[in-house]
């Protein structure tokens, strides 16, 4: 493994295949993402590009879960901060255009729950595979903010207008199968067999041709590039809703694990 990744605290790698680098997130609390993974998520599309050794990435989750969502501290800090908004409007930013600009093949293997920056990477990456029972959230109404991220670009091309702004406007969650079924991943299966499966896909990705996988990606990758003022609109809308009332009503009642309450009236 190249030094290159030597300073990843919420990252561990490790190689399936000599050409095939499987990251995983790990950080003892369900994967959650905390203000180091954020930062990590980010970066490591970045480092993934440069690494000549790398011709596909797994992407997964430590243990049973793939992600839960975000952290409650930095949440809280989103709200509270001005300098906190700023820095992680920039890493959500990035953990969107530097995965659809990394030039190498990406393969997520989700299970359990995938919810928040993780599922950013987890719908985002090339060849999407969920355990069939994995619980697929977007989260964001329910905290009270705008469905930020990657979802005003992604789930409307994958799965159509009408069902992303069924799941998104109402955060229900979609099981894998489901998930596969209407398009919004590319592939569902038992639980059993997701890490072989998604071993499998990266090993063809990896022993294929390279540059003609990597220009397919970047071409097709223009359909998200396109969308690009949507995203952007998108994730300012997420970070304005941070200074108002309804996510401090939202991330009350994820602490307290209460239907939230939130307010009537809104001057929008």
């Amino acid at each position: 493994m190249t030094d290159s990744y030597a300073r990843y605290t919420r990252l561990k790698f490790d190689r399936p295949h000599p050409r095939v680098l499987r990251v995983t997130m790990e950080n003892g609390r369900m994967n959650t993402t905390d203000a180091a993974l954020h930062a990590e998520l980010g970066e490591i599309w970045r480092d993934v590009d440069r690494d000549a050794s790398v011709n596909a990435v797994i992407l997964t989750g430590a243990g049973r879960v793939f992600s839960a969502g975000g952290d409650f501290a930095i949440i809280q800090e989103n709200i509270d901060e001005f300098a906190a908004r700023a820095r992680q409007w920039k890493e959500a930013r990035d953990i969107v255009y530097n995965l659809i600009n990394c030039s190498k093949p990406v393969v997520s293997a989700m299970r359990g729950v995938a919810v928040g920056a993780g599922l950013v990477c987890g719908l985002l990456a090339d060849i999407s595979i969920a355990a069939k029972d994995c619980r697929i959230i977007d989260g964001h109404t329910r905290l009270g903010v705008a469905a930020g991220d990657h979802a005003a670009i992604l789930w409307p091309l994958l799965c159509g207008l009408a069902k992303a702004k069924y799941y998104l406007l109402l955060c229900d969650q979609v099981l894998g199968g489901e998930a596969e079924r209407i398009g919004l991943i590319s592939l569902a299966v038992d639980d059993s067999e997701l890490d072989a499966k998604a071993v499998e896909v990266a090993t063809r990705l990896a022993e294929g041709a390279q540059s003609a996988i990597r220009w397919t990606k970047y071409a097709l990758n223009n359909w998200l590039r396109a969308m690009g003022p949507t995203f952007d609109t998108s994730l300012a809308l997420e970070f304005l809703g941070f200074t108002g009332p309804e996510v401090k009503e939202g991330l009350a009642s994820h602490r307290e694990k209460r239907k939230p309450s939130f307010p009537p009236n809104s001057p929008v």
